[in-house]
């Protein structure tokens, strides 16, 4: 029996990367580090058993053809194999509350009570929670309704709506689509020329975008779906799409470790210990996160070493926690359809061509094996 249990909550991009690195080489070192070390063990909660490579949302729901589902979702139990079970295990479950006194995560789903000494938080987007089968069943209405749709109506300016509505008009371009920004203008995380140009490149497929006009709720009307929108004005549709954003599923935390946004605390940005001792943050839930890939693929190492630290102590050594350095700088690859997009990276516009190469052509769902499998983190 384990001496001291760590908990990742959520087994996404994040807590997938964060788990993997844990095992391969923060708690070898750990139980490396003295003669008396403790015996650890990571349980890693999920909500589901399958992990759902969100990535490629906006053509997953576009087509059944292009990408096919089976590459999408891959059983998370599969890529964790290689562990034993002194060191491993995996609950397939919602977690519901924390008891911060008694450190304790309650879980639904499988009723279990799991202890923990220290946990890490991950979340998910372009999900619903539960089993993956209610996603994919959501995927599948929209691909079916999609060939007979006549109006289409997407929600969300960012890089999963901007994606969706260049998927659709690709594919349906008898199809009146409208993208509402929800802002003054489409990507506002890159600049306003960006933006512009992706506007354009939607209007030469057929797509209106309204800025500055959001919805505000929906209703169901036979097959169609009736959007109350914020000028007080509906528009009733064949199809539907939310792709506004981002909201931390923090509801089961401590209050006093959120954000007035609801984000978790993040007491030092480049440690990315959280708002209590024992208690660490990464991916979009994490009051730090831009939002972006690259600030979960920069922490992840920069959080483990952090851990390592904290619970070696005056074991540890020379070993110093490696700090996360931030990417500030614009980037963020925007797909418009199968052949290019926009997009920047580390400052630098680039092409439509680079866009195609890297994300473009097939939403980089190659990398999914290798992201359940920990792929990425072979090295330390």
């Amino acid at each position: 029996m384990a001496d001291h249990n760590i908990v990742v909550i959520g087994a996404s991009y994040a807590g997938l990367g964060t788990a993997h690195y844990l095992l391969k080489h923060t708690i070898p070192a750990l139980e490396k580090a003295s003669s008396n070390a403790p015996k650890y063990k990571l349980t890693l909660i999920s909500a589901t058993t399958h992990f759902y490579h969100k990535v490629g949302a906006p053509r997953f729901l576009a087509s059944p053809d292009l990408i096919p589902l089976t590459k999408a979702f891959l059983p998370i139990e599969d890529g964790f194999k290689g562990y034993d079970a002194d060191h491993f295990q995996l609950v397939t479950g919602q977690a519901k509350a924390v008891d911060e006194i008694k450190r304790t995560i309650d879980v639904r789903y499988l009723w279990v009570r799991q202890p923990k000494d220290n946990h890490i938080f991950d979340t998910n987007l372009w999900h619903i929670p539960g089993s993956h089968e209610k996603t994919i069943a959501a995927l599948e209405a929209t691909q079916s309704a999609l060939p007979a749709a006549k109006t289409g109506l997407i929600a969300g300016g960012g890089p999963a709506g901007t994606e969706s509505a260049g998927e659709i008009a690709t594919l349906f371009p008898q199809a009146e689509i409208t993208l509402l920004s929800g802002a003054d203008r489409l990507l506002t995380r890159l600049r306003p020329a960006i933006g512009a140009t992706a506007e354009s490149k939607l209007s030469a497929m057929g797509v209106e975008t309204v800025h500055d006009l959001r919805a505000d709720s929906t209703a169901k009307v036979g097959s169609q779906t009736t959007v109350q929108l914020s000028d007080g004005t509906s528009r009733t549709v064949d199809v539907y799409i939310n792709a506004t954003g981002i909201r931390p599923n923090t509801g089961f935390l401590p209050r006093s470790w959120l954000t007035e946004k609801n984000y978790v605390i993040t007491r030092d940005k480049t440690s990315l210990r959280g708002p209590v001792d024992g208690v660490y943050a990464i991916g979009d839930v994490a009051g730090y996160s831009l939002g972006g890939a690259l600030d979960i693929v920069d922490a992840v190492r920069p959080l483990c070493s952090t851990i390592f630290a904290d619970l070696a102590g005056s074991n540890a050594g020379n070993v110093k926690p490696q700090p996360f350095n931030q990417t500030v700088t614009e980037t963020q690859l925007v797909p418009i359809g199968p052949s290019g997009g926009v997009g920047s990276v580390f400052g630098w516009r680039v092409p439509s061509f680079v866009v195609w190469l890297i994300k473009s052509r097939d939403y980089m769902i190659g990398t999914a094996p290798g992201t359940v499998n920990g792929d990425r983190f072979v090295k330390a």
